[in-house]
């Protein structure tokens, strides 16, 4: 019998840099509406539901048919109200979708399922893609990802990994940004919270570290999904404008 896996998509209406963007009509549907639309299309994902604490959120994604969860109010991040849903359900496999990626592709939720399926002992997965914006090698709002020879993730930051000492030596680095979707195994979701949190973590203000720092591994699935969150009204507009582009109206 396959797996149950469950998608949770993580949705809040306060946010410090853009209130109620869960919310914010694209292309003529709230931005919460094209993330389920989209993740409901990802072959491997057995159910999908809304975790929010708002009722604005869970009255607006009943209306467009999403099934939705209701949470505490106090959770820190978007992990652990992906886990208070995870902890009520029997699915053996927990994706945590955020619900600011209007454009995620259904075949990365399935890769990253797919990656984690593929080994056992692994608690977690994530995906990467390959940076050929040089401007996002700079930038400190891109995280890097570095991964060793089978696929498991060896360090993320915000700094620029590897370092390339001698451009003549060892040709060519490939630089790859990470992705931030997740797979988890639902027993290692629910205990995630409770592991120590790290220096690594502290210093980077990556969530993900706590694993690594905790001696757990990341498999970590390449991928070509251009992730594109909306965290900002200029955002939003943005990506308004590859919605018209992919209509054919600019």
């Amino acid at each position: 019998m396959p797996p149950r896996i469950l998608g949770i998509i993580p949705a809040r209406y306060a946010s410090s840099r853009f209130p109620g963007k869960a919310l914010a009509a694209l292309a003529g549907k709230p931005l919460l509406q094209h993330v389920f639309e989209r993740a409901r299309q990802a072959q491997c994902v057995t159910r999908l539901v809304v975790a929010t604490d708002d009722e604005r959120i869970a009255e607006a994604a009943r209306l467009f048919g999403a099934p939705v969860r209701m949470t505490r109010a106090d959770h820190f991040s978007g992990t652990d109200r992906v886990a208070e849903v995870a902890a009520t359900e029997d699915a053996e496999i927990i994706v945590n979708i955020q619900g600011d990626e209007p454009l995620i592709e259904p075949g990365a939720i399935d890769a990253a399922v797919l990656g984690l399926l593929e080994e056992p002992a692994v608690p977690m997965g994530t995906l990467k893609k390959r940076i050929e914006d040089p401007r996002e090698l700079a930038s400190h709002n891109v995280v890097k990802v570095v991964t060793d020879r089978f696929g498991h993730a060896i360090y993320f930051s915000r700094s620029l990994i590897p370092h390339q000492r001698d451009p003549r030596v060892g040709g060519p680095v490939l630089y790859y940004k990470h992705i931030g979707l997740y797979v988890y195994r639902r027993a290692f979701l629910l205990g995630y919270s409770q592991l120590p949190v790290g220096p690594l973590e502290q210093a980077e203000r990556l969530e993900q570290l706590r694993a690594l720092e905790n001696g757990h591994k990341i498999r970590v699935v390449e991928t070509d999904y251009e992730s594109l969150g909306v965290d900002t009204p200029e955002d939003l507009e943005r990506a308004a404008a590859m919605f018209r582009r992919a209509d054919g109206h600019g």
